[in-house]
């Protein structure tokens, strides 16, 4: 190809009158709901809604996205953590007719993909929709063989069955991407065959009663992944060896002294995780590392990417990053302006949080000489890896070396549970006052609620908490209080918390409707904020609270507490500041 595939896309969308409009940043301005604008179609909800789009009914994009749900996949030959997709919309004017020959003529007559490598799916009908039979014989007409046409339910309804509001059948157009001989029926299960473009037809309205209604005014939406598409186009089973990431992983290769053959993992980590953070770094929204929201998000990509640097040998102390991230720039300023004007903040930013991440390395090998004394258990394999950024793989590899063993199915358990506070995160933010979602917020977390209880049975047994906030660093917590603690209140408030720290109580969660924990005495902040089915934990007779936010499972994984500072937050209310260390 001699264009680049989104001008070949935006040319001939608008030929077809249709105007493009201006990519949305990744972080979406008008919706807390998520951290990132996770596909094409996010930022355009309103319109699809019915409210009228400036620039017309016929619109056409490249748009930036990020998913951080499956984070822990990015390494292998098709994930990303950052990836643009091209759309087209109609928004009440053009419907499947349009839509489908438009995106054959694009596949077949710009993209020259031969039409017997082409198959589709439709939606097959249910009990609340029909057969899409349009779709179906729209296909025909153009050249598509019904074995290559399979009719499914679940798979060709968008968004899903369950859900109410705007939805529709969709049509998905795959690509046989093998040299074997091409089988006359398509199976949509044969990985051979791949997904590389999806119109999505919205013709109904979901109602709250389960009725499903058709649209007056009718939307097309449909998607396409700039990387699967090239890496299809361009022959290559691994989207890490096409033409958008060739130069960058080369230079890692060339950085690293190192094919990429066999480090295959490590390099496109570092091309995907540092390619991501410039886009968050130089969106409008002025993101930076942090341990809240999408800087805790920043802040881990860079981290992990640094982490498999270190792994390839890299020298962490050179300019590594900005050589990689110079050539990101230089490939996407020219798409996205952002990116050029905010050129010298994104290296700053990615140099300073690497060295900052450096020092808390060598802060983590001090820390594993400390407790190499004996066989690594899981809960000290996780506290290296959550707290100091130690792959376990690194830990494994320390230990070898003193002839050491380590739980590695104990710290996998861990990780696992990890991953789920992760992807929790991905999709929104917590509850109960965290900023990020790793051990040590945890730990602080579950340390609230006994510096809570431990305030009521020393200063005074009506105190409650008023709000908190907890980050990597500290705890924050406010809570009603008349006076000023004097030193011998703090005291006996901190040594309180550490007994119950060293007798190691387990942490007990009990779910029960908000009633039932309120009749048994359990303490709520906001209870009309809650469920009616809450969680309510327990920790020896002395704490039971209402709360949302992750513990650990016992008293002693916590440390020792210690008072750092406690001051006045507002009338009537205190607040303390505190460390486990």
């Amino acid at each position: 190809m001699k264009k680049n595939l989104k001008d070949l896309y935006i040319d001939f969308f608008v030929e077809k009158g249709h105007k493009q409009i201006p990519s949305a940043p990744v972080v979406p301005e008008n919706d807390n709901t998520v951290l990132f604008n996770t596909a094409g179609m996010q930022p355009l909800v309103p319109y699809l809604m019915g409210k009228e789009h400036p620039y017309g009914k016929r619109i056409c994009d490249y748009q930036k996205c990020i998913r951080t749900n499956d984070l822990d996949e990015v390494g292998d030959s098709f994930h990303h953590t950052f990836f643009e997709m091209l759309g087209n919309w109609s928004l009440g004017d053009y419907f499947k007719e349009d839509a489908i020959k438009w995106s054959f003529e694009f596949l077949t007559k710009v993209l020259n993909i031969p039409v017997n490598r082409l198959a589709v799916t439709v939606f097959a009908g249910n009990e609340i929709a029909p057969f899409d039979e349009e779709s179906y014989n729209l296909w025909l007409s153009l050249g598509i063989p019904k074995e290559r046409i399979v009719k499914t339910k679940e798979d060709n309804w968008w968004p899903n069955l369950e859900l109410p509001g705007l939805c529709g059948p969709d049509s998905e157009m795959f690509y046989f991407r093998s040299d074997d001989e091409i089988p006359e029926v398509f199976d949509e299960n044969d990985d051979r065959w791949v997904e590389i473009w999806n119109d999505v037809f919205m013709q109904y309205n979901h109602l709250e009663s389960s009725e499903i209604v058709e649209l007056k005014n009718k939307n097309v939406d449909t998607g396409m992944g700039v990387e699967r598409t090239t890496a299809i186009l361009e022959g290559v089973n691994d989207n890490y060896l096409s033409s958008i990431w060739k130069d960058v992983i080369d230079k890692i290769s060339e950085i690293a002294k190192k094919p990429y053959d066999g480090n295959e993992k490590s390099m496109r980590i570092i091309a995907d995780h540092i390619r991501t953070a410039v886009f968050i770094i130089s969106d409008p929204a002025g993101i930076r590392p942090s341990n809240t929201d999408q800087g805790y998000i920043l802040r881990r990509l860079i981290r992990r990417a640094i982490r498999h640097a270190k792994k390839l040998e890299i020298d962490i102390n050179s300019n590594f990053e900005e050589e990689v991230a110079k050539i990101i720039i230089s490939k996407y300023e020219d798409y996205y302006s952002e990116i050029k004007e905010n050129k010298e903040v994104v290296l700053e930013t990615l140099k300073n949080e690497k060295v900052k991440f450096n020092r808390t390395l060598e802060k983590g090998l001090r820390e594993f000489e400390k407790v190499s004394n004996k066989d690594i258990d899981d809960k000290t394999a996780f506290h290296l890896y959550d707290t100091f950024g130690f792959p376990i793989e690194l830990t494994i590899e320390l230990a070898k070396e003193k002839g050491l063993n380590v739980d590695v199915e104990g710290f996998n358990k861990r990780f696992k549970e990890h991953q789920e506070l992760s992807r929790t995160a991905s999709k929104g933010k917590f509850k109960g006052g965290l900023g990020g979602q790793g051990e040590v917020e945890t730990k602080y977390h579950t340390a609230t609620h006994l510096l809570n209880a431990a305030l009521k049975e020393v200063v005074n047994k009506d105190i409650h908490q008023k709000g908190s906030n907890i980050t990597e660093e500290r705890l924050r917590f406010d809570f009603n209080c008349d006076h000023k603690l004097t030193d011998e209140e703090k005291k006996n408030v901190e040594e309180l918390v550490n007994k119950w720290i060293k007798e190691d109580i387990p942490v007990t969660k009990e779910e029960m409707t908000k009633e039932e924990a309120l009749k048994s005495g359990a303490e709520c902040m906001f209870i009309e904020k809650y469920p009616d089915i809450v969680t309510v934990y327990k920790i020896g007779d002395f704490s039971k609270e209402l709360c949302g936010g992750p513990h650990v499972s016992h008293t002693g994984e916590l440390g020792t507490f210690k008072i750092k500072k406690e001051e006045s937050s507002s009338a009537g209310v205190r607040r303390i500041k505190a460390v486990l260390e």
